[in-house]
C-alpha cells in the first residue's frame, strides 16, 4: 500500500462517486470524504484542489516532516481516472 493520505468529495447523487467509494472499501483504502451535501462549506475547498466543482474529487499527497500533507496529484473523476489511481495506491 502507498504511503500517500487520501481525500475525496462526492456528492449521494453521484453513481461515480459511489464507485469510488466501493473501490476504495474493497481495498480498504483509508481516507477522508467530504459529503457536499452534508458539507455544502467545503465546495471552495474542492474547487480550489481541483480547478473544479465537479465529483468525485480525488487529492492525493504525502506527509511532510512537520506532519502536515504536501499535495501531490488531485484528479476528477474516477471512472477515467480508475488506472492511475489504482497505480498510486498500489492496488491491481
Amino acid at each position: 500500500m502507498s504511503n500517500y493520505h487520501l481525500e475525496i468529495y462526492t456528492r449521494p447523487t453521484c453513481s461515480d462517486c459511489q464507485d469510488l467509494k466501493k473501490f476504495l472499501e474493497k481495498y480498504q483504502i483509508q481516507h477522508k470524504q467530504y459529503d457536499l451535501e452534508k458539507q455544502p462549506v467545503k465546495e471552495n475547498e474542492l474547487k480550489n484542489r481541483t480547478g473544479n466543482r465537479i465529483v468525485p474529487g480525488i487529492v492525493f499527497s504525502e506527509p511532510s516532516f512537520l506532519g502536515l500533507h504536501k499535495r501531490v496529484k488531485s484528479m476528477t473523476g474516477f471512472e477515467q481516472n480508475k488506472e492511475e489511481i489504482k497505480k498510486l495506491l498500489e492496488v491491481s
